[in-house]
């Protein structure tokens, strides 16, 4: 990630970004600089929209808890996000949020609940889910959102992905072995050639997949079981550990991988 001024507050704006842009603080934008953060007159804040990179502008105030931004200057552009899908059975709400945020974190290009026998979690609120991608995107330095789709059946999600893509199913039965040495080999099976691999991770429900929801994952062409280690781990760790995995193996934790930020 590219070096960049920790100290000055990030926000996502969903505008068009040029130099001398002028943009109006919401109610809660204005209360979160001036009155929390304290920031003043011609202080720094730095805002992305997800396109055109990341820009320095200033706090210009237009009354006591009112304030608009100017767009200053370009401090990043904007960078090709990496190509990793995360699929994931719905949990509770609170752990919800963590594997929202944990996943932006770790590069996911798109979020796609879905919906397995044993889901457990309420209805997704994708204005929520996406609140937390805006939140983790902001507090961590990344320049891109991922897509967040709709809740769908596992069959219609699997569908629904590339032949090309590679998808690393976190089997708890699978044979504890080499994970580093599965991923590797997988991905130099099912996609020949030098460029970047397209991935996807899929995540069950707390409950785990039904004998019948394994089976229609493993007959997946372009698929890998994989174990992460001899201990069940709770669906939100399990999530963090193979998003770190996959990225540092095949995605852009690489040394030679993509540099999104």
């Amino acid at each position: 990630m590219a070096a960049y001024d920790f100290n000055a507050p990030r926000l996502f704006l969903d505008i068009p970004m040029h130099e001398g842009a002028r943009h109006t603080l919401d109610r809660a934008q204005a209360n979160y600089l001036l009155s929390v953060l304290r920031r003043d007159a011609g202080e720094p804040v730095l805002v992305f929209n997800g396109r055109d990179g990341e820009w320095r502008a200033e706090i210009a105030p237009t009354g006591r808890k009112a304030a608009d931004l100017v767009l200053r200057a370009q401090t990043r552009p904007q960078t090709p996000p990496g190509d990793l899908h995360y699929l994931f059975a719905p949990l509770k709400a609170a752990r919800l949020d963590y594997v929202a945020q944990k996943a932006v974190e770790m590069g996911a290009s798109l979020i796609q609940p879905v919906v397995t026998r044993r889901t457990q979690g309420d209805r997704i609120k994708l204005d929520k889910l996406r609140a937390n991608a805006i939140e983790a995107a902001e507090q961590c330095g990344i320049l891109s959102l991922p897509e967040i789709r709709d809740a769908a059946p596992l069959a219609e999600a699997l569908a629904g992905l590339a032949p090309e893509r590679l998808l690393v199913f976190c089997d708890e039965d699978a044979p504890v072995a080499d994970p580093v040495a599965a991923l590797r080999q997988a991905a130099a099976t099912g996609a020949p050639g030098n460029g970047p691999v397209p991935l996807a991770v899929v995540i069950g429900p707390e409950g785990g997949f039904t004998p019948e929801e394994r089976t229609l994952i493993g007959d997946r062409p372009n698929t890998v079981r994989l174990s992460l280690g001899p201990r069940i781990l709770r669906a939100d760790t399990a999530a963090v550990a193979v998003l770190a995995l996959v990225q540092a193996v095949l995605g852009d934790g690489r040394s030679n991988g993509p540099t999104e930020a």
